[in-house]
């Protein structure tokens, strides 16, 4: 079905967000718009600054902007209560940031199977879903290793396999191969867009690499608070 004719899996409409600092407005976001259908791939890219992360917290349901509205498989996020925001983020959205985040005294099995153990799934059908996950970020053999124990890219890896634990319908990453060097970002991004296109997750990713940058199916960028989606021929 042509995309003109389906319902958004995430609308966003006249976003606005202002911080007060020093005793003046910066204004972050101004009037962003954009629809994103389900299994579709976007770029995020803009300069150090211009509101990227901003954007991502208010679209994972973790900010709220000033004006505007976010509506994510029909729900109108910023008129439900905070208890049903919360269910929203545990069940509808993944996030996989720059750091990995991961809780160090836990084996990277542990730390896949507790955002499912959260929602109630069994012990051994959450272990044997974070199983499922590493073996397909290659990391079977890592599976009893702790953080501490596990090199930049493999700690990654295993925040991307929490981030999908609990099959959300929008993943939202955050320079998540910022961290790593080129070798290691793009061998994450390689099993990151595996996984992505075999669970036909719909997934934003803010990044500064336009080489992958190129590799997804739509590109927006911010700058100086607007929204804009740009061709592949402009990245």
């Amino acid at each position: 079905m042509d995309s003109r004719d389906a319902i958004p899996l995430l609308s966003l409409r006249d976003i606005d967000l202002t911080f007060h600092q020093g005793g003046r407005n910066i204004e972050i976001l101004k009037q962003a718009s954009a629809d994103v259908f389900a299994g579709e791939t976007v770029a995020l890219l803009g300069q150090s600054g211009a509101g990227k992360s901003s954007l991502l917290h208010i679209l994972g349901l973790l900010d709220r902007p000033n004006k505007g509205s976010v509506v994510l498989d029909g729900i109108d996020c910023l008129a439900v209560s905070d208890r049903e925001r919360t269910l929203m983020r545990r069940t509808k959205i993944g996030f996989v940031y720059q750091f990995h985040h991961l809780l160090a005294e836990f084996t990277a099995l542990e730390n896949v199977s507790l955002p499912q153990l959260i929602l109630g799934v069994a012990k051994a059908q959450a272990e044997a879903r974070a199983r499922q996950l590493l073996g397909d970020l290659g990391l079977s053999d890592r599976l009893e290793h702790r953080p501490g124990q596990l090199s930049g890219g493999e700690q990654q890896r295993v925040a991307i396999a929490r981030a999908v634990a609990n099959s959300p319908k929008l993943l939202l990453a955050d320079e998540p191969t910022g961290n790593l060097d080129p070798k290691t970002a793009g061998a994450v991004f390689d099993q990151l867009l595996k996984l992505v296109h075999g669970a036909g997750l719909t997934v934003i990713i803010a990044t500064h690499n336009l080489d992958l940058a190129r590799r997804m199916s739509r590109t927006w960028k911010l700058d100086q608070g607007k929204l804009a989606e740009i061709a592949p021929v402009d990245i």
